[in-house]
């Protein structure tokens, strides 16, 4: 072996012990950033881009952020027996006769007439199908401006939050958080699976990894959708500039503070 090639050699393998050595990935969908996804075919969507986050063959759940063309009809009663979540993030989409412009939040239970879905000069939307908990007391449309709702204070200083849905039957919840610059995040877990994404600022947060933290920043179109028990947070962990998330769990939560990141 030629003196350059064994040098090479040498460095690769350094290189390698030096990923094997640095801290895990999370195995769950973590720093996703919208832009860098490939487009998607929603066959209950004729005509859309769509970035999948995350989804379900089996239960045909799923999350996605989706591009409307100008001109675009469609239906909320496309995928019968799913309960459709839908957050405006851009252009105005009309459902029957209401018009949502950025920040229009409308959810659709099973069950509801299918409500036509216009764009006239198109819009990007946050579209979510889920399984129907029976345990669910929201039975009827809910549909409402965000603009309208008043931010409330939380008992972080810096930390406010919007609720667009809550139901008192199984516990689930939609909310908007709103984090001041420099607010710090401890180490925390939620009691079951939390999504969100990213609607504005700049973000950076950890994930606890096999007992080691693994930090990334999130800007605006940025996803994930954590596992109940996993922590998260840390010294690390806070917003750049004020930021905005539209959060979502499927029940009743509990969170629980974490003295660290370490192992189990």
């Amino acid at each position: 072996m030629s003196h350059y090639r064994l040098l090479a050699v040498i460095a690769l393998l350094a290189l390698t012990a030096g990923c094997a050595s640095g801290p895990q990935a999370p195995a769950y969908p973590a720093f996703v950033r919208a832009d860098e996804l490939p487009d998607v075919f929603m066959a209950s969507l004729p005509g859309i881009r769509a970035k999948q986050f995350a989804g379900n063959a089996e239960s045909r759940s799923t999350s996605n952020r989706i591009d409307l063309p100008s001109d675009w009809q469609g239906t909320t009663g496309a995928s019968p027996g799913k309960a459709l979540e839908i957050f405006v993030l851009a252009g105005e989409l009309r459902l029957a006769d209401v018009t949502l412009g950025p920040g229009g939040y409308a959810y659709v239970p099973p069950g509801s007439l299918g409500f036509n879905l216009v764009s006239d000069d198109g819009a990007r939307i946050l579209y979510f199908l889920d399984n129907f908990n029976s345990a669910a007391m929201i039975r009827s449309p809910l549909i409402l401006d965000s603009g309208l709702v008043g931010w409330q204070p939380m008992d972080a200083i810096g930390m406010y939050s919007k609720e667009l849905r809550a139901d008192p039957g199984s516990g689930a919840r939609t909310w908007l958080l709103r984090i001041d610059p420099g607010v710090p995040i401890p180490w925390q877990s939620s009691s079951v699976t939390r999504e969100g994404y990213l609607v504005s600022g700049q973000y950076r947060h950890s994930e606890c990894v096999a007992g080691e933290p693994y930090t990334d920043s999130y800007g605006a179109g940025g996803y994930f959708q954590r596992p109940a028990d996993a922590v998260n947070g840390g010294p690390e962990a806070a917003a750049l500039s004020e930021t905005i998330w539209l959060l979502r769990e499927s029940g009743s939560s509990v969170t629980t503070l974490a003295d660290g990141c370490g192992p189990d």
